[in-house]
């Protein structure tokens, strides 16, 4: 099996301030999920974040309606991140290569990988970035994890 090397920091880094528009495949109206807590916190960050979930389709989530499918998308959808089973990921990514022009990047949750993704993904020219989550790596790469008292650089056992 082919193996797609894993994105550097300078390559997420550059994903990251390039995106302006994410479509979140399996975001929840649900605030407790984390695809709900990583949407609004995308959403807070300036992206434009749409949801798909077609059980919850014609909702309004942070001031976009949910679409039942990528396709309903509009078309300046630049980032997908998919917040889907590992085996349900290939047909989800099929479908965003063929009905997003301006797909950019591919970018697969925490616990999703997919070699036959990434190679479509290469495939069509795209970023691809699977096992990871956009919400951490951008706090990681822009210093907001030293908010939450992590990455400060300080070691010490005193409170």
């Amino acid at each position: 099996m082919n193996q797609t090397p894993a994105p550097t920091d300078t390559d997420l880094k550059r994903i990251l301030q390039n995106t302006r528009c994410i479509a979140i495949a399996g975001l929840s109206p649900d605030p407790v999920r984390p695809s709900h807590f990583v949407g609004r916190y995308l959403s807070l960050r300036g992206y434009r974040v749409i949801p798909v979930n077609p059980g919850h389709a014609g909702k309004s989530l942070f001031g976009e309606t949910v679409r039942a499918t990528l396709a309903d998308c509009p078309p300046e959808v630049d980032m997908i991140d998919i917040f889907r089973r590992s085996d349900q990921v290939p047909p989800i990514v099929s479908e965003a290569i063929a009905t997003l022009p301006a797909l950019r990047t591919v970018w697969l949750q925490i616990g999703v990988q997919s070699a036959d993704a990434a190679q479509m993904a290469a495939a069509a020219g795209l970023d691809f970035v699977q096992n990871r989550c956009p919400k951490i790596e951008y706090q990681r790469l822009f210093g907001e994890l030293r908010m939450g008292g992590f990455n400060t650089g300080i070691i010490s056992s005193r409170l």
